[in-house]
């Protein structure tokens, strides 16, 4: 079964530590956009799928907006999602730094109990070029779908054990195993062995070169 990563829970971000959270901030940057394209906030909910109370709370920073809320909102306004954020990080080199446990929380189509994703940075060019994840399984019971999406996948074991299948061969990872492979082919996990299980993986997308098997 095909699946691509599918947000649908809300935010989980911090406070920059200057009392300028990310939800007042996406607020003011969906505010801005929306005033220059001369939108008003019924425009804007109309064009963007979402109620003209969410649209208004969000633009005044009192929810965390889900990750599908914001791509609406983005595809509305007729900008990418890296255009609402590219601003939000002004320290010297514009590095991004996320604290523990502070990414934005995403969930893939089909994984709905004990399988988190938190998302550990955000792509800021006018191209996505890759997405990194911490992921965490701790519910043996989970029933796995596959997964297919363009680019490269790179997997590092951080803690527990699990087979991993990719196309017709079924991998082995414990802590410290890495595993890349096209992410054209489908994939997913196959049998959780030892948890809780943590992982990272990054995707990269763009062509994906030959890979070894």
């Amino acid at each position: 079964m095909k699946s691509e990563i599918e947000p649908d829970l809300t935010t989980q971000l911090e406070d920059t530590g200057d009392g300028r959270s990310i939800e007042s901030f996406l607020g003011k940057v969906v505010k801005e956009h929306r005033t220059n394209q001369g939108l008003t906030i019924a425009d804007l909910a109309e064009q963007s799928g979402l109620s003209r109370s969410m649209v208004s709370k969000i633009e005044n920073g009192q929810v965390s907006t889900s990750l599908d809320s914001i791509v609406s909102l983005a595809r509305a306004l007729g900008i990418s999602i890296s255009a609402l954020f590219k601003n939000f990080e002004h320290r010297e080199g514009n590095a991004q730094h996320v604290k523990a446990g502070k990414g934005m929380e995403v969930v893939r189509r089909g994984t709905t109990k004990g399988h988190t994703y938190h998302l550990l940075a955000y792509d800021q060019g006018p191209v996505k070029l890759f997405e990194p994840f911490l992921i965490t399984m701790d519910d043996e019971a989970e029933v796995f779908p596959t997964f297919e999406h363009p680019g490269t996948e790179f997997i590092y074991m951080l803690q527990g054990k699990m087979e991993y299948r990719h196309g017709n061969r079924s991998y082995l990872l414990q802590p410290g195993d890495a595993l890349t492979f096209q992410g054209s082919v489908a994939h997913g996990p196959e049998r959780l062995i030892k948890l809780p299980i943590r992982f990272i993986t990054v995707i990269m997308y763009g062509q994906s070169p030959e890979l070894g098997t």
